[in-house]
Formats: C-alpha cells, sequence, structure tokens
C-alpha cells in the first residue's frame, strides 16, 4: 500500500493540475494517475473551453491512462483527484477497473458517496481527505471570486 507521504506527493501535483483550472477560469479540479510509481496522466477540468459537461478532470485522465498503459482497465493504477468525484466520473472509475482512488476535499452536495458510496468498482480501495484544506481553499477562492463578479 502507498504510504500517505506518496500521498500527498502525488496529492501536491493533482492540485498544479487544479491550479491550471483555476487560472483558465474553470472550477479547480485536478487529477493525476499513477502507475508503477510514475504519473501517467494528468488533467484538469475543461468543461469551459471545451463547451462540454462531460470534460471532467477525472474523464480526461482515465482517457489518458488507458492509452498509456494500453488498455481499458486501470486495476495497478492509483487516481489522485483534488475533490471528491462526482457520479458520472465514479461511473467511470468503475468502468476504468480503478485500483485505488484518492481524493482531497469531500463534497457533500455532488460527491458519488452522497448516493451511497457504491458506485466504484467493489475492489477499489479508496483514501479521502489528503491534503483536504489545500484542495478545498482553492475551490472557496474560485467561487468566492465568481460570486464577486
Amino acid at each position: 500500500m502507498i504510504v500517505q507521504t506518496s500521498d500527498e506527493h502525488y496529492m501536491r501535483q493533482a492540485l498544479k493540475e487544479a491550479e491550471l483550472a483555476f487560472k483558465a477560469d474553470e472550477v479547480p479540479v485536478g487529477v493525476v494517475v499513477v502507475w508503477q510509481d510514475r504519473i501517467v496522466a494528468r488533467g484538469h477540468n475543461l468543461t469551459e473551453r471545451l463547451n462540454d459537461v462531460t470534460a471532467h478532470a477525472e474523464m480526461q485522465a482515465i482517457t489518458a491512462a488507458a492509452e498509456h498503459v494500453g488498455g481499458k482497465y486501470l486495476k495497478e493504477c492509483t487516481l489522485f483527484v483534488t475533490l471528491e468525484p462526482c457520479v458520472m466520473c465514479a461511473g467511470a472509475m468503475h468502468w476504468a477497473q480503478l485500483g485505488r482512488v484518492v481524493f482531497g476535499a469531500f463534497d457533500e452536495k455532488a460527491g458519488y458517496r452522497r448516493f451511497g458510496g457504491a458506485l466504484l468498482h467493489p475492489k477499489t480501495q479508496v483514501t479521502g481527505g489528503v491534503l483536504e484544506a489545500e484542495c478545498a481553499d482553492l475551490l472557496k477562492a474560485f467561487f468566492k471570486r465568481k460570486r464577486a463578479l
């Protein structure tokens, strides 16, 4: 199992992706996918840029990771995301059979756990709350800025 310091390291990489989204006026969610101790995919929200409600960070990263590993199943991969995945992304993670999901901030309104939490593949391990405050602070800053406009 991956030790906490590694979780924090990779979550900081996901936060860098979230900061790119923030700068592009996208909801600041970032993702990295790790396979064999290497980041093989990165992503951040592109819903505004692409005018596509499905262009969530996780969807971008799952597609890139599958291409990198050469198959649709990501059983040996860990996905690090700065915000608890939504139902759509949890469903995609289920079909990709991700080995592990690590998220930062909890999403009480739209996170997959709100809907029972059984959307991920039964073998997927989940860790929540890694660098939670930092991940949540970036989201809060984004929405505060939006409300001020």
